[in-house]
């Protein structure tokens, strides 16, 4: 029997360009003008980092979930974090969109990190991670076809109210 999607309380999930390493970089995305995410340290597993890079401004922002700054972020060169981000981010979407959404120019064969006019722009940490939160507390919820009172903003596709 094949379930009614339009009465679910879970929108369906677009998939990955390609799969993902979901321990380094657990959550990346394309909003509030920025690419970013959320980064594993390689050195402490009680650490993450913040990481966004600006659309059109291509301003760089890179610090631990507790507002350190990155030591790796030197003006306009990315530091590991940022890299990391941004090729999960083609993985995720695909290089096409992220340089779309970035607005970067990018020549034949280079990559997106090439085309960046990079420079270093503080960006609100504490948002991204309370989204990222957010997002692990949906991973929790059991699955169920009753409306989530969380979701309860999302429309409801041929219904009439």
């Amino acid at each position: 029997m094949a379930v009614d999607v339009e009465r679910r309380s879970v929108a369906p999930i677009i998939p990955p360009v390609k799969p993902r390493k979901l321990a380094k970089v657990p959550f990346v995305e394309l909003a509030d003008g920025r690419l970013q995410g959320v980064v594993s340290s390689g050195s402490d597993v009680e650490r993450v980092y913040v990481s966004s890079i600006g659309a059109g401004s291509h301003g760089l922002s890179c610090s631990t979930n507790n507002n350190r700054p990155c030591g790796g972020l030197r003006g306009s060169y990315p530091c590991k974090h940022l890299q990391a981000l941004l090729d999960e981010a083609v993985l995720q979407y695909g290089a096409d969109r992220v340089a779309r959404y970035l607005r970067i120019d990018v020549e034949e064969g280079r990559s997106l990190a090439a085309g960046l006019r990079a420079h270093h722009e503080p960006a609100p940490a504490a948002t991204v991670f309370s989204s990222f939160l957010r997002h692990l507390a949906y991973l929790e919820l059991p699955d169920t076809t009753l409306p989530v009172p969380e979701l309860h903003w999302f429309p409801s596709v041929g219904t009439a109210r």
